[in-house]
């Protein structure tokens, strides 16, 4: 009896086992097959991703599925837009006609989207820099749109791409090396050349505007030649004209140059250079002209006066007036009225001031007869001498051509020449005539406060409660502040000599003096610009840098490791100065863009040399340094 009990115990034990072993297998059939299910769900992700999408026959493209759907296709529209562009909502009809004609074609031409605000390694990547934009990519390659936007001229333009001969017109633009450069240039009687860098973004950015405006400028009478030279290749021509920062743009007359300071879009290139290629100096026939410029102007009026064109002064004239055409505007004319008017002789030139800039204090006119022995430099030099009344309207539009002189003394208050507020701007402009007449050295102007409440601010006058202020804009970016007071005449002679005997001190932007300064990369404020860059005794490199600036976060390590690498050089210092909240005391240290990088000598802190170039490497910066360098003790080798 006891065996049978046992042995059915045993059995008992074999058929559990048995249960839990197929349950195990069980679970893991399960475990598999979910495995399985999830794998599927990655691999379903994975092709969501991918998967081109039709909205209403547009196709949706994005980063991640461009270049495969772009595989094998030889022509393709495709339209850079915005989510929130007005004129990109107002066209979606449109271009789903389009999709709708050209998916007819034989064989159909595919019609995309790609939302450029999502996408925006291929917003980057084509240059997209408004919406919308078109491209048709032949082949994978991009063929710019830039026609107009209606179905019939997008469709005739896709067509014309997609045939299987077509190919891309040669550029407009010419190309210049060291083979062709003075032989094209000298030739021209107008030329605008770019000086670039292949790496260099802002030439990215301007390149298919400036090919455009090629173009247009190719079918102008006569026709305007654009040019471009890779200045990374012609060291030698780009070292001849100061070439130093990219892209820059100069007008060549018959090889002279000249620096363009005009627009870089396509438009305002044209525009322009059209104006460029015309005469620099205007005909006048009336006196009711002259009148005009003189009751209404803003700028002294410049006027030759010549018996005829055949006059040989008036050549002269003309070459004086071609070399300053985009800082002054000139008149010139052949009338015996307009001469009378001006009381000037036939070879003169007479440069009058509006009657709103006149006072007792100075000349309303002056005269300068050219002969044929004078020199184009001579009649130059008349212009700039007395473009300027003796207190002069400051503007956002005249400044960097007329107040770059220093020291510059300027006035802010509500300034505004119209009818009604004429008067009050006169009086406090009479106030500062009377100190002005006895300070011939100095430049003085008057500006209205809310043109320049950024320079106020600077000044630390923004705040002062005065309804006129006064600040110096003194040499190497130095600026002064007068304390705030109720303004008159000697409150501002008062301010102004003790600017001359050196008894201000300069208003600086400054964060606080770091405590400890002891890292790698020595952290250099408005306070101690001077105290650390411009020490005479150590070489400098100094990076001006945002906060906000992705290029400088990227150029950080770097950075920092370069400057743990010479940290034992005593008299080499690397330096960082946050450019957005501390002034730059010098002149010669300009920033214009994040990061920029000078070096300054020990022996030349004037004349910084500025770091160009792509190469933003520890290793591209030693042998940089090592190349101005004037205190390095050790080779990179050794370091």
């Amino acid at each position: 009896m006891r065996k049978i009990a046992l042995l059915l115990i045993v059995l008992l034990g074999v058929a559990h086992f048995a249960a839990v072993i197929r349950c195990e297998a069980d679970g893991k059939k399960l475990a598999e097959v979910d495995d399985e299910e999830e794998g599927g769900d990655d691999e379903e992700d994975k092709n969501d991703v991918t998967e081109v999408n039709d909205e209403n026959g547009v196709l949706v493209l994005n980063d991640d599925n461009f270049d495969t759907f772009m595989e094998g296709k030889d022509t393709v529209l495709v339209e850079f837009y915005a989510p929130w562009c007005g004129h990109c909502k107002q066209f979606a009809s449109e271009y789903e006609k389009i999709a709708l004609t050209l998916k007819e074609n034989d064989p159909p031409i595919p019609v995309a989207k790609v939302d450029a605000t999502k996408s925006s390694s291929l917003g980057s990547r084509f240059e997209v820099s408004g919406y919308p934009t078109f491209k048709i990519m032949k082949k994978g390659e991009p063929v710019e749109y830039d026609g107009p936007r209606n179905e019939q001229d997008i469709v005739a333009r896709v067509m014309e791409v997609a045939q299987p001969d077509w190919k891309p017109p040669p550029e407009a633009t010419l190309v210049l090396t060291k083979d062709n450069f003075d032989e094209v240039v000298n030739s021209a009687d107008i030329i605008l050349v770019e000086f670039y860098a292949p790496w260099c973004g802002h030439c990215k950015q301007l390149a298919p505007e400036y090919e455009k405006a090629a173009k247009a400028l190719s079918q102008h009478s006569p026709p305007i030649s654009l040019a471009k030279v890779d200045a990374t290749q012609e060291n030698d021509i780009a070292n001849r004209f100061g070439v130093s920062g990219y892209p820059t743009l100069k007008i060549f007359r018959k090889g002279k140059p000249f620096d363009y300071n005009g627009p870089r879009e396509k438009t305002g290139i044209v525009d322009f250079m059209s104006e460029q290629a015309g005469p620099p100096s205007k005909h006048v026939q009336t006196v009711k002209q002259v009148q005009e410029f003189i009751k209404d102007g803003d700028d002294a009026v410049i006027v030759g006066v010549f018996s005829s064109e055949q006059d040989m002064t008036y050549d002269l004239y003309l070459e004086a007036c071609n070399n300053l055409r985009e800082d002054f505007k000139f008149l010139h004319s052949f009338s015996s009225d307009v001469a009378k008017l001006l009381k000037a002789s036939p070879s003169q030139v007479v440069m009058v001031h509006p009657e709103k800039f006149r006072s007792k204090y100075e000349k309303a006119s002056y005269t300068l007869t050219i002969k044929d022995s004078t020199e184009v430099s001579e009649v130059q030099d008349f212009f700039k001498k007395h473009i300027l009344p003796l207190v002069g309207h400051r503007k956002q539009s005249n400044d960097a051509k007329r107040y770059t002189k220093r020291p510059l003394v300027v006035v802010y208050y509500g300034v505004d020449f119209s009818f009604d507020y004429r008067k009050a701007t006169q009086f406090w402009r009479s106030k500062v005539l009377e100190v002005a007449k006895d300070f011939p050295e100095y430049t003085f102007a008057i500006a209205d406060e809310e043109d320049y409440s950024d320079e106020l601010k600077s000044l630390g006058l923004s705040d002062s409660g005065e309804e006129v202020n006064v600040g110096i804009l003194g040499d190497g970016g130095k600026k002064f502040a007068m304390e705030p007071d109720e303004f008159d005449s000697e409150v501002l002679r008062d301010f102004i000599m003790a600017f001359k005997k050196g008894k201000l001190k300069p208003v600086i932007k400054s964060q606080p003096v770091p405590k400890n300064n002891q890292g790698p990369v020595t952290v250099v404020v408005g306070k101690t610009f001077d105290d650390i860059v411009m020490d005479t005794k150590k070489d400098v490199l100094i990076e001006f840098y945002a906060p906000w600036c992705g290029h400088c976060k990227k150029l950080e390590p770097d950075y920092t490791a370069l400057g743990k690498k010479y940290k034992s050089e005593k008299n080499l210092v690397i330096a960082k100065m946050d450019a957005t909240a501390n002034d730059v005391p010098h002149d010669s240290y300009k920033t214009e863009g994040f990061p920029t990088i000078y070096f300054a000598p020990s022996n030349s802190k004037q004349s910084p040399i500025k770091f160009e170039g792509g190469d933003r490497t520890i290793e591209g910066f030693s042998k940089f340094l090592e190349q101005h360098a004037t205190k390095l003790s050790q080779s990179r080798d050794e370091l």
